[in-house]
């Protein structure tokens, strides 16, 4: 009865964690798996690189980029979020599962993946209208795959990075390290 009882806690008090996550961290998302989450409810992180990802793109080799920026931060509290999307070219045209193992297979990535979404038009996700919306700091819809969104522990977008900014970059770095502050 007593580990019931202790696991009714720990329950309510990370649901009672997620809810009050600020901000962009609040916003609901499904993992790549399916299972509905939020971004706050990584633990240890302090900042958040949210990136639309696609693997049939010109910049796909950017995973390799994202996994040692993740390896480099992780520690530190950087967060790597991707986020597949079909909306540019069609150049994301797999499915979770099969997102999933390109990922693992072709660059090794641990960061966290999400389920496929959509980030332009009527179909956006909410955490993308944010981002991109009149209020978000950095407005303006995303012009293809692998935009770089920078949101700090307060929940709020703090830089915006388009897709030709590789993730080795000296600016995006700084701007990450200054967040980790």
């Amino acid at each position: 009865m007593r580990l019931l009882a202790l696991a009714i806690t720990f329950i309510m008090t990370s649901l009672y964690a997620e809810d009050k996550a600020p901000g962009l961290l609040a916003v609901p998302v499904k993992d790549i798996d399916g299972k509905a989450t939020t971004l706050g409810a990584v633990k240890g992180g302090k900042a958040w690189l949210v990136v639309n990802v696609a693997s049939q793109c010109g910049y796909t080799r950017q995973y390799a980029g994202l996994q040692a920026l993740y390896d480099n931060f992780k520690s530190k509290g950087l967060v790597v979020a991707a986020f597949p999307c079909n909306d540019f070219g069609g150049q994301e045209p797999a499915s979770e599962k099969e997102i999933k193992k390109f990922c693992k297979t072709n660059f090794n990535v641990t960061f966290p993946i999400y389920a496929k979404v959509a980030i332009k038009g009527n179909d956006a996700h909410p955490l993308f209208e944010k981002l991109t919306g009149k209020d978000a700091g950095h407005p303006g819809s995303v012009g293809w795959n692998f935009n770089k969104f920078l949101i700090g522990a307060d929940g709020k977008l703090i830089a915006r990075f388009g897709s030709d900014v590789e993730p080795d970059s000296e600016l995006l770095e700084k701007a990450i390290e200054k967040a980790l502050k």
